[in-house]
């Protein structure tokens, strides 16, 4: 099986190599045939390992493909660990990846780097498997800084453009702040247990739990709390956690199938899963266990309110689709692993349909992404308006979406944790819903409801998108409907991540949950009688109520509540704060140790210094040569002399 395994992230990796050097070669048709061809072989593949592993219960392998390096006893792996979690994990990322490649045909049909696009996304699939797939911390730390290299080049695709270049280096040095952290904590696995294979250092972690470290003064900490909240910060750059959010907006200047991988099933959703593999050890530390929980809570419902208030400013449709990762975060945070992965698959659905059907809009607008001059597209663009229907309920958890069952599941859980800061989290999580649905049917009610506001040559052209397009919107549309009630029995309360994710007794929300338990259909009555469907029913009424029968209301708020409308506009200030002080303050230092250290000490004394110092010694020296004989005579008598006295001196 090895190689088998070893193939699922070869197959992308190959069809990169093959459209990134040989693209003008082959051309785009063959770019994208043996990109998609790669991506197929890896989803065909991992179906296979998924119904060998997780449907006919066959056995977890967990084995070394290629020794790096050995280091003071030390051995540095390339390795699978392939579980249910591994096989589920796959699943979803190359199926989304493969909707993703194949709808990118339509999207880029009149782009200049068709090859360059189709060789990257490639390649972020291949990070993304290589991360999942790892059974080391090495392997994982390799895919992790990968997916966020081919991030920077995918947001920075379109490099002429100003905003494009900024938004790429704003994303790689946010990140670089989370990955140091990152970095950080997988040292300081390696400092106590010795060893940065999975197996081991689960292994001896309950034998760690007590352990402590004192970082400064004489308060000590514990080992586990601290490794765990530093894995975390990385968690917290790549998942867009607050206050390492800002990055996540920008990255939408790239290309729309990239807002699709790396909100959907790529880059966005490693630190999920990474949280997910590590709970042996985040079991050990509620402290880092509520630290999770708040800094979910807060990146929940924070967000939401800029998702309602300032893309109504911005009016961009590739804009409008925002990723929110903060629940699944805040469910980690309460022990409930299971319901944060399946809330991540089925979101990973439901959001990439999301995005592609506003990239849909978007080819039909000609690329305009000015929601003030859409309106109306029902009628035009019937495929994209019923799968973007599906995914903005999905996103609301409408009763028998596939969202419906995760969000219900990771509410519920939250609400039965009894960690600290859970009932603040439960809190956020519901005021959560109803911003959730006011941004998503504000957008979708302007783009595709009320009076047509394009210009007469756009309306004249407005058609549906081409089936390369729709084809994808469709598949994704599917498993956001219906595969909330396939996984919810065997996934939350079927023990399917038994062995895969652990979770104590003490902490274990989802075995209470799965108590009362009734089946799918209990499910559903019991969700639509509960307190999240009124509010996100709430949240439909209040979108069209404001922004379709009383457009007006919308600047009387604004007016009313000026100043809190003024901090989200500004967003929160974190933008400013990163400008001025953050990347400002870092510009300034580099700027301060270039004149000081590079001009003054490196060139000034270290290069030219010397030179001079040489230049100098050599003009004193040169004056020694005279060519008189009676010169050299005196020297040597002088030298004689010194050499005498010395001589009597030391005898």
């Amino acid at each position: 099986m090895k190689g088998l395994y070893l193939m699922i992230p070869m197959a992308p990796l190959i069809g990169s190599i093959i459209a990134g050097l040989f693209g003008r070669k082959i051309g785009r048709t063959g770019a994208h045939t043996v990109t998609i061809a790669g991506v197929a072989v890896a989803f065909v593949l991992s179906l296979i390992t998924f119904f060998k592993i997780a449907v006919f219960d066959g056995e977890t392998f967990n084995g070394v493909v290629y020794t790096w390096m050995i280091s003071d006893g030390i051995s540095f792996d390339v390795g699978f660990l392939i579980d249910k979690l591994t096989a589920l994990m796959m699943v979803v990322v190359t199926f989304v990846s493969l909707m993703v490649h194949i709808y990118t045909i339509g999207y880029m049909a009149d782009d200049d780097g068709y090859q360059r696009f189709f060789s990257y996304i490639a390649l972020f699939t291949f990070s993304m498997l290589m991360l999942v797939m790892a059974n080391n911390f090495m392997q994982l730390f390799f895919g992790w800084e990968a997916v966020g290299l081919v991030s920077y080049l995918l947001i920075g695709f379109w490099f002429k453009k100003e905003s494009a270049i900024y938004a790429n280096m704003k994303a790689f040095i946010v990140n670089r702040v989370g990955d140091f952290g990152f970095l950080l904590g997988i040292a300081a696995v390696l400092m106590y247990f010795g060893s940065v294979d999975y197996a081991d250092v689960f292994a001896a972690a309950p034998h760690m739990k007590d352990m402590t470290i004192q970082i400064w003064g004489d308060q000590q900490w514990s080992v586990m709390t601290v490794i765990c909240i530093l894995l975390f910060i990385g968690a917290m750059g790549k998942s867009a956690q607050a206050p390492l959010h800002v990055w996540l907006p920008d990255s939408m200047e790239g290309p729309t199938p990239i807002s699709a991988l790396i909100h959907a099933a790529t880059m966005v959703t490693a630190g999920i899963f990474m949280v997910a593999r590590m709970s042996p050890l985040y079991e050990l530390s509620e402290t880092a266990l509520s630290f999770v929980l708040v800094i979910g809570a807060i990146t929940a419902f924070s967000m939401g309110l800029l998702g309602v208030f300032v893309r109504s400013e911005e009016r961009r449709v590739g804009k409008e689709r925002r990723s929110r990762w903060g629940p699944i975060h805040y469910t980690m945070g309460a022990s409930a692993y299971a319901a944060g992965i399946f809330h991540l698959m089925t979101h990973a659905f439901f959001k990439a349909l999301l995005f592609l059907g506003a990239g849909s809009v978007i080819i039909a607008m000609h690329h305009d992404q000015d929601i003030r001059n859409m309106g109306g597209l029902k009628k035009y663009m019937p495929i994209t308006y019923w799968t973007s229907l599906i995914g903005s309920l999905a996103l609301i958890g409408f009763p028998g979406t596939a969202g419906f069952f995760s969000k219900d599941a990771i509410i519920e859980a939250v609400w039965e944790s009894h960690l600290a800061g859970s009932t603040f989290a439960w809190i956020c999580v519901l005021l959560g819903v109803f911003v959730t649905a006011l941004y998503s049917f504000r957008m979708f009610f302007l783009v595709f409801h009320g009076e047509e506001r394009m210009d007469e040559h756009t309306k004249h052209h407005l058609k549906e998108s081409p089936k390369v397009v729709t084809i994808p919107l469709i598949c994704l549309a599917i498993p956001s409907l219906v595969a909330g009630m396939i996984g919810v029995g065997p996934l939350l309360f079927g023990g399917f991540f038994e062995g895969a994710i652990h979770v104590d007794e003490a902490h274990n929300v989802l075995e209470h949950m799965g108590e009362e338990y009734t089946g799918v259909f209990g499910f559903l009555i019991h969700g639509t009688l509960g307190l999240p469907f009124l509010l996100a029913m709430a949240g439909i009424y209040t979108a069209w109520h404001v922004y379709m029968k009383r457009p007006d209301l919308a600047d009387q708020i604004k007016a009313r509540f000026r100043g809190f409308y003024d901090l989200l506009v500004r967003k929160y200030g974190f933008d400013e704060f990163n400008d001025r002080f953050f990347a400002g303050g870092s510009r300034q230092l580099a700027k301060v140790l270039f004149e000081k250290g590079d001009a003054t000490m490196i060139d000034g004394i270290m290069v030219n210094g010397t030179a001079k110092s040489v230049g100098w010694i050599a003009g004193k020296v040169r004056n020694i040569q005279t060519g008189m004989l009676y010169h050299y005579a005196f020297a040597m008598i002088v030298g004689m002399l010194l050499l005498v006295t010395l001589f009597v001196l030391m005898g």
